[in-house]
């Protein structure tokens, strides 16, 4: 017994020495991009240049001891450099006009109006993940563990997800990788936003004329919706077949962060009533990559069963149902999910896959995408099964008693915060 007690200690011991020495290998808790081949970043002149060399970040870069507690991850995709073009905003075609300064938790971004109205977003790829580190984990030295977790995301998920994503058939945003010096343009943001990676990409509110749909001329916030439908002053009706398949794809591409600040709304115009068809965005949490002894402890079914790998297969389909999911599809017909994932099954074919890598420099293909590509077949072969196991939860699941995120402030009838249909216009 002493000795099985002894060798328990060694290993507890062991176990503490490791994860010391992992969490202190990264000294900050934010960093921007690294320009290479650029020392003198300060007095470049990027109007000489119409692309640079940029690595996302250094920050996450492990030694042997980090990659064993804190996973592999994507480090090297966001230390890798990549040949990014350079956009100065008075380049863009017509007027822009900085509208705000916004983002989550993590993302900081600024929102731009062009000249024809239209609303577009710079949202950083590097991320901020000091606002989500509690006191205690400052206190007892593991906030690393929060900034470090940033390295599971990959840097450039959103380029190949839109891709995907106009294959399918599902609105997105548009993405497209730049890199914004600082400049005359940005005034009093050059600090915080200048000489920056970014996606630029188009807002889920406001002018819809970059969609180029027959009537639709308009998008709105999932809270915009919710306060149109309880208006009841137009009949509005969810496109349940697009949302349904935007969902299916959801599970495909492993993003489980889908909470309802992340949608917009397509509205179109049916005369006496409008449709809304889903725009989903936010694409940070594609191909979601956790590993690492640390991150495996703290992630799982019990504490957070949303948090999931990308895998071959769905860990916890359980665990992906959101209230969103809850509010917005429940009551659907199982056959919408079924007809839903034969339909992504037909438009993503192993070659639409594959080539909807091409976006990536050739440096970031040769480290992740053969795999994503394998995963995401796998996936997309079990989607049907996925599907029903999809609506059997939403089946059995109570109707909401609180509002959705983003929609707090909103006054609603207990009747209106259960679903959106239950709303009678």
């Amino acid at each position: 017994m002493k000795k099985l007690l002894l060798g328990l200690g060694v290993l507890v011991l062991v176990f503490l020495v490791m994860t010391y020495f992992s969490l202190s290998s990264t000294s900050k808790s934010f960093k921007t991009c690294e320009i290479l081949e650029l020392p003198d970043v300060d007095h470049i002149n990027f109007r000489d240049y119409d692309s640079v060399l940029v690595a996302a970040s250094t920050l996450y870069e492990g030694n042997g001891v980090k990659t064993i507690m804190q996973g592999e991850q994507y480090r090297k995709a966001w230390s890798t450099p990549v040949k990014v073009p350079i956009l100065f905003l008075n380049k863009m075609e017509g007027k822009v006009t900085i509208m705000e300064e916004g983002g989550g938790k993590q993302t900081h971004s600024l929102k731009l109006r062009l000249e024809n109205g239209v609303l577009m977003t710079l949202r950083s790829v590097t991320k901020d993940p000091s606002p989500l580190v509690p006191k205690v984990a400052e206190t007892l030295g593991i906030e690393n563990i929060i900034v470090d977790g940033i390295s599971a995301q990959h840097p450039y998920a959103a380029l190949v997800v839109a891709k995907l994503s106009d294959t399918a058939g599902i609105l997105n945003t548009r993405p497209k990788l730049v890199f914004v010096p600082k400049q005359e343009q940005l005034a009093k943001y050059n600090d915080k936003f200048g000489n920056r990676l970014f996606l630029l990409e188009y807002e889920t509110e406001g002018n819809a004329q970059w969609l180029k749909l027959k009537n639709v001329d308009s998008l709105i916030d999932t809270d915009n919706l919710q306060k149109l439908k309880i208006k009841g002053s137009n009949k509005v009706v969810l496109n349940s077949e697009a949302l349904v398949k935007a969902r299916l794809f959801d599970l495909l591409i492993g993003d489980w962060d889908r909470h309802a600040k992340q949608w917009g709304w397509a509205l179109e115009n049916k005369g006496d009533s409008f449709l809304a068809t889903p725009l989903p965005c936010d694409r940070d949490n594609a191909f979601f990559n956790l590993e690492g002894i640390l991150p495996t402890l703290m992630s799982n079914n019990v504490f957070l069963p949303e948090v999931q790998s990308f895998e071959n297969e769905i860990d916890f389909l359980p665990g992906l149902i959101s209230s969103f999911d809850i509010y917005f599809m429940r009551g659907i017909p199982r056959t919408t999910f079924k007809n839903e994932a034969e339909k992504l099954q037909l438009l993503l074919t192993d070659e639409v896959i594959e080539e909807s890598f091409s976006v990536w420099p050739e440096s970031i293909f040769e480290l992740d995408g053969k795999e994503l590509i394998s995963k995401i077949k796998h996936r997309r072969n079990q989607l049907v099964e996925y599907a029903g196991q999809f609506y059997d939860q939403l089946d059995k699941s109570e109707k909401l008693t609180t509002a959705l995120k983003g929609s707090e402030d909103i006054e609603m009838t207990n009747e209106e915060m259960e679903c959106f249909d239950c709303v009678d216009n």
